[in-house]
């Protein structure tokens, strides 16, 4: 695969190379005295210099003499650490609610040089004018912003109404783009097992064009299914939320994306694969999928994860590896990215220590672009067009009583409905059946059994379809929260004990463009605005962090004991993981893909 994420193609600066290496013209910059970590041989050789020209690397080892000349920036490392520059392997920019230029800035000075995005969720309301729109705004920062195309939009074809629809002609356009190197995770697992014709076209388009394809196995089946699935293509896959799921995949030669998150906290149990059957790691990545910004802010991105894995019994070498030549190998980009090595991009961070991993210096194509957590550079500010912040069209007016659940007919003073339980810290959950109040012909919440209503409204072309159902697991008696980010087709999607709420919640929402909020007893508690796209927000990260934790405070003045409530909410209608969702059509049963009566007849 050609990488175009270098300062200059390897073709045109190899003779440049080869006369620094040997000493014949000086480099551009020269790191001196370094104990490289090199992820090679995941050993760490003391003593080491770096030879820069270009931005790329000509030497490795002892500089010989003509290396050096007037103009060469020379960096004393004095036997400090350095490695190669940190790549996130599955990530979705949106879910940060910043900008790419935001996003950035934050992540560049934790030492993240790189991040391969799929922007299915723009996608979703978009289209491919949504991820053109990514890109254009990637093109303003240092960051290796590397795309998969969008292969699933909507994620469920049939069971949800999303902004737009992508199909292989598109993901052709998308493939001939230099910035695009691979498909986006293929949540559309069953129909590829199945053999169904639109994403094995899809996935076709991502192979002709020699690119990567991004997987999602999500099911627990780890035999002839997963095995159908890996060889149709799929090379990594980011849903493993235990230990076997991943070594299976490992094992079947797909790249098991270890995922530690804002709210799915997988590390815990996948890490296990790697420390309890002490397999060879290569296979291996650390990712964050979905990061919030007070995330990024407060803990840091890969860095984060990488304290994490050591936390979990991880070796720290090994580690390094899972965010550098392991990530560059599994998109096939290793011959460019992912080491300190001659010929490569000179992509490196400065390390304090392997416990903590403070990140003091990031180098991009041989430029410091951070040192000591703040960016070095200007980011342009981006212009946003006026279709990208007027995405809400709900095509019905919301008023409380639209938030009534009729009961069945003949219904006594309860009835058995179908409750999406959550499981805290993950993104699956699990079907229930419970008995809840009737009164006056209507369904009721129930607090006590800590279950709540839930709406998705159709947010994109005015349809005025919503889908009602109960969700338990959150720990709120009172109020109502509402968000436009909702996993995958981010419709309009309102959690309450209260109707009134309810309906202050999500107009206050299409007031404002988009975003999230919390509301009680008539009063807006908190509020993060999304304009863009009803996704992101065109403010400083900063800004946005702190209007992320206010409204967190305010959840938990509802009562909320949830961890990370914003991420599990978006998750409710996310109709590719098992086990019931919520779409602006109804309940899915997402382990058969069947819809599914809200109430249930008969005994439960």
């Amino acid at each position: 695969m050609i990488n175009h994420f270098c300062q200059t193609p390897l073709w045109e600066v190899g003779r440049r190379l080869t006369a620094v290496a040997t000493g014949r013209e000086p480099a551009e910059l020269v790191i001196c005295n370094a104990r490289l970590i090199n992820v090679c041989t995941g050993e760490i050789q003391p003593g080491m210099d770096v030879a820069v020209v270009q931005g790329r690397i000509a030497l490795v080892g002892a500089i010989p003499p003509g290396c050096i000349g007037p103009d060469t920036r020379v960096i004393q490392a004095e036997g400090g650490l350095i490695a190669p520059g940190f790549l996130d392997g599955h990530i979705h920019i949106e879910s940060s609610m910043l900008s790419v230029g935001e996003y950035a800035r934050v992540v560049i000075p934790h030492g993240t040089v790189g991040v391969y995005t799929d922007p299915h969720e723009i996608c979703n309301v978009f289209g491919v004018a949504g991820v053109r729109l990514m890109i254009e705004d990637s093109r303003r920062t240092p960051l290796k912003a590397m795309f998969t195309a969008p292969s699933c939009v909507p994620a469920v074809p049939g069971f949800e109404d999303a902004g737009a629809s992508i199909g292989p002609e598109d993901i052709r356009e998308m493939m001939a783009w230099d910035e695009v190197v691979g498909l986006g995770e293929m949540m559309n697992y069953p129909a590829v097992v199945a053999g169904a014709a639109q994403p094995h076209d899809e996935m076709a388009e991502a192979l002709k064009a020699d690119k990567v394809i991004t997987g999602h196995w999500a099911a627990r089946e780890t035999g002839a299914e997963l095995n159908a699935y890996i060889a149709a293509g799929a090379r990594c896959c980011h849903e493993s939320t235990q230990a076997e799921d991943a070594l299976a995949k490992m094992r079947l030669g797909m790249y098991a994306q270890l995922r530690e998150g804002s709210a799915w906290r997988d590390l815990h149990e996948v890490a296990k694969a790697i420390t309890e059957h002490k397999v060879d790691a290569r296979f291996a990545n650390l990712v964050s999928d979905d990061v919030h910004p007070n995330t990024l802010i407060s803990q840091g991105h890969l860095d984060h994860l990488l304290r994490r894995a050591v936390k979990e019994g991880i070796n720290p070498l090994t580690a390094i590896q899972m965010v550098t030549i392991n990530c560059a190998t599994c998109f096939r980009m290793d011959h460019e990215l992912g080491s300190i090595t001659p010929g490569k991009c000179a992509d490196i961070v400065f390390l304090e220590d392997l416990k903590d991993f403070h990140v003091t210096r990031t180098i991009i194509d041989g430029v410091v672009v951070a040192e000591n957590g703040e960016l070095l550079c200007d980011i342009p500010e981006m212009t946003y067009p006026k279709w990208a912040t007027n995405s809400l069209h709900v095509g019905e007016t919301i008023t409380a009583e639209t938030f009534r659940i009729l009961a069945p007919a003949e219904s006594g003073k309860t009835v058995s409905a179908r409750i999406i339980e959550i499981i805290p810290a993950q993104v699956g959950n699990v079907e229930q059946i419970t008995r809840l109040p009737v009164r006056a012909g209507s369904v009721l919440p129930d607090p006590d059994q800590d279950v709540l209503k839930c709406f998705v409204f159709e947010r994109h072309k005015a349809t005025g379809s919503h889908g009602m159902g109960f969700v338990k697991g959150f720990g709120i008696r009172r109020g109502a929260l509402a968000q436009t980010v909702a996993h995958d087709a981010h419709n309009l999607i309102v959690v309450g004990a209260n109707d009134d709420d309810m309906a202050l919640a999500a107009n206050t929402l299409l007031q404002c463009g988009g975003g999230l909020c919390a509301v009680l007893d008539g009063t807006l508690l908190g509020l993060v605005p999304l304009p863009v796209a009803g996704l992101m927000s065109d403010s400083p990260a900063e800004e946005v962090a702190v209007r992320v934790e206010a409204l967190e405070q305010s959840w938990k003045m509802l009562g909320c004991t949830c961890e990370s409530p914003f991420m599990t909410m978006a998750s409710l209608s996310l109709a590719c993981i098992p086990e019931l969702r919520l779409t602006n059509k109804g309940l899915v049963d997402c382990r058969c893909f069947e819809m599914r009566d809200l109430f249930v007849t008969g005994s439960c």
